[in-house]
């Protein structure tokens, strides 16, 4: 059964203890010897993550990225000493001397976990709660590769069928964005998820009586998970056999995820630390730290003191892998054979490939027909959606608005649910109303694997989103977020629903590309590049933000310049250009209404369309040269949205038309004509800019 735990039967022996011993002295001794971090908790965890690495869970440290492996999220980021050891002891390639780096340039152990730098990190944690959220969307993503591959097989029998284990603490559950989360966990009755709680009543500010009373554990069963306490031993020390009983029982409830809440103390067994706040976030003390090891029986004058009896034993974690792991290759060799054609579905999708002939599914758009990019957009979502099905997705709550249902009569929702396109497997996700969980459950999907995921919203609530945004950047994650009503012209909603300074925000992180496509044809060519730049040839790893319109804009041909992020789109006449005007989304069509006002006026003027400033900027320079020549000084950048982003693309002589203000409610299209988005104010821009280059 490819579901089998390490161990069937619990065993805790003296060199466990040991073992476990040795984690607390290894996270002390870190601690103290940087000055700074976060000991108290790794102390007192030491137990439950333990029990997870050696006795439950299936993994390979040989082997981090196994397909068939269990996955592990540490949400409480900065106890990172808890997920390092572990790490460390299980031959995960971590060894002593980098536990001695901890939280120092160059080493392999940050002060908080990252995803790629430090093998067998599953997810980039620090923010607290958005582990928990990005460990529901692993489960979810276990489910629907499930779905794809293996979708008959009975419960347990699947070499698809894994878990996905949490740990998260008090400050993690406080966050909302983990009640968005655990909410939808629940609704989806995702059984393969296993969340312990580390239920310390320490936070930065002392006990959590200061902040939070509530019942945590009513509250999860409120959302419909199966709960559990385990209450600690006498001498208040976490208890490793209850542990490992409760994480087997939930392991057995196959139609809800679960949430074990573990009463533990704070730096235990530290003499005068323990139960503090200080030993959450600080050295414990040179004094404190001898204290501590003369209660566990170590020697005090030692540091960093692991026997080789000790790293024998945990290092058998290994051989465990290899074994588990062999025995999953036997399941999945048999699933091969007896489904060849879902296994080559299966190989092309693991490599990060595409369908054959995918791209010719692509629709291309009438020229000259008002077409809102957000109705293109699910155009080419529907297209592709028939030979692409790994790729699946949905908003939160807003999918009729933001056009992201790929497939009617197919909701990603478990069994039992009443609606009549519920399928467990089913390709439309419903997120609800909860952007900030959206999108961290996009990062774990993502970081499971085998499936492309999107989800979307309006771009105004990108603001809900931007903390779990910014990690999709930092952990350079394929999502893809479908931003819609991107400017003043959605209308009559207003100022709080109208965004302004959301696009030159979200370019400002690092790492993010924003595509404003100006109409359907570059809406289509955008998620063309944006699918290719997800594939092991293109190699681009970095999430992206597509930004599009509720109103219908004119369309134009197709033109490969997309992919380059800003090309010419009409050539000046009558000569070089003598003034450039730059454009994006809703607003090349004045661009393109001021270019014939100018060349009216004998003024040879080029449009360029400038859909993703990143993709530009990444084309040599020769290419951006081509586009806007360096001779030609008057220049104009037209967007809705403040100006932030264009003063380095339109220089000391150029002008912006930008928006600097809030909007108002009333017609997009007065709006445009009242704050002055107009074809007359661009090309009166031109002129001055004209004016200015002359000087």
């Amino acid at each position: 059964m490819s579901t089998k735990p390490t161990t069937t039967e619990f065993e805790w022996t003296e060199l466990d203890q040991r073992a476990v011993d040795t984690v607390r002295v290894l996270a002390m001794d870190s601690v103290q010897k940087v000055g700074n971090g976060h000991p108290g908790t790794a102390m007192s965890l030491a137990p439950a993550a333990y029990v997870l690495f050696q006795k439950l869970m299936r993994h390979d440290p040989a082997d981090a990225d196994w397909t068939g492996r269990d996955r592990f999220v540490l949400s409480a980021g900065h106890s990172s000493l808890t997920l390092y050891i572990q790490l460390y002891l299980a031959g995960y390639g971590l060894e002593l001397d980098d536990l001695k780096a901890f939280r120092t340039w160059g080493s392999k152990t940050p002060g908080h976990p990252e995803y790629g730098h430090t093998t067998g990190v599953e997810t980039t944690t620090g923010p607290l709660g958005q582990g928990v959220a990005n460990a529901v969307g692993m489960a979810m993503a276990a489910r629907y590769e499930r779905g794809l591959f293996d979708p008959d097989a009975a419960q347990g029998s699947s070499p698809f069928d894994h878990y996905i284990y949490a740990i998260a603490g008090d400050g993690c559950l406080q966050e909302g964005i983990s009640a968005e989360a655990s909410s939808l966990a629940g609704h989806q009755k995702l059984g393969n998820l296993i969340m312990l709680w580390d239920d310390n009543h320490i936070s930065i500010e002392g006990d959590t009586e200061t902040a939070i009373s509530e019942d945590t554990v009513k509250r999860y069963e409120a959302y419909g998970w199966h709960v559990q306490r385990v209450e600690p031993k006498e001498n208040g020390d976490l208890d490793p056999e209850a542990l490992f009983r409760a994480i087997e029982a939930a392991k057995a409830v196959t139609d809800k995820p679960s949430f074990i809440a573990m009463r533990s103390i704070i730096a235990w067994p530290a003499p005068h630390a323990q139960n503090t706040e200080a030993a959450h976030g600080s050295a414990l003390g040179e004094e404190e730290v001898a204290a501590t090891k003369r209660v566990l029986g170590f020697d005090p004058e030692q540091h960093f003191e692991v026997t080789d009896e000790v790293l024998a034993h945990t290092r058998g974690a290994l051989d465990r892998g290899r074994d588990a792991k062999k025995e999953w290759e036997k399941s999945f060799a048999a699933w091969r054979t007896a489904n060849a054609e879902r296994a080559a579905e299966f190989d092309r999708i693991a490599a990060t490939e595409l369908p054959e002939g995918w791209e010719d599914h692509l629709p291309v758009f009438e020229t000259g027909k008002p077409v809102a990019t957000r109705a293109a957009s699910g155009k080419v979502l529907h297209a592709l959606g028939a030979v692409i099905p790994e790729l699946w997705g949905g908003s939160a709550d807003l999918a009729g608005s933001n056009n992201t249902t790929i497939d009617k009569t197919s909701s990603f929702l478990p069994e039992g649910n009443p609606l009549p396109e519920a399928d467990p497997y089913g390709r439309t996700i419903h997120f609800g109303i909860r952007e900030h969980s959206m999108a961290a459950e996009m990062n774990g999907i993502a970081l499971h694997g085998n499936t492309r995921i999107y989800g979307g919203t309006f771009l105004v609530f990108s603001d809900y989103m931007r903390n779990a945004v910014r990690l999709s950047a930092l952990m350079h994650l394929p999502v893809t977020y479908v931003w819609t009503h991107d400017s003043i012209g959605l209308g009559e909603d207003g100022p709080t629903h109208q965004p302004v300074e959301h696009l030159a925000s979200l370019r400002a992180i690092p790492g993010l590309n924003i595509v404003r496509p100006a109409d359907a044809n570059e809406t289509a060519l955008a998620w063309r590049e944006i699918l290719r730049r997800y594939t092991k040839k293109y190699g681009v790893g970095a999430p992206h933000g597509l930004a599009l319109t509720r109103q219908g804009v004119p369309t134009y041909p197709a033109n490969e310049g997309t992919a380059k992020g800003g090309y010419v789109l009409f050539e000046a006449e009558g000569g070089e250009p003598q003034v450039v005007l730059i454009g994006t989304g809703s607003e090349v069509q004045l661009a393109v209404e001021a270019r014939e006002q100018l060349q009216a006026a004998g003024i040879p003027t080029r449009v360029v369309s400038m859909p993703s400033v990143e993709w530009f900027e990444e084309q040599d320079q020769a290419y951006r040269d081509s586009v806007l020549p360096p001779s030609v000084k008057a220049r104009v950048a037209v967007e809705a949205g403040i100006g932030l982003t264009w003063h380095r693309f339109v220089g000391d002589a150029g002008r912006i038309v930008s928006l600097e203000h809030f909007g108002a409610s009333a017609d997009g299209k007065v709006l445009f004509r009242e704050f002055g988005f107009t074809a007359d104010a661009v090309a009166a821009a031109a002129r001055e800019s004209l004016e200015a280059a002359a000087r």
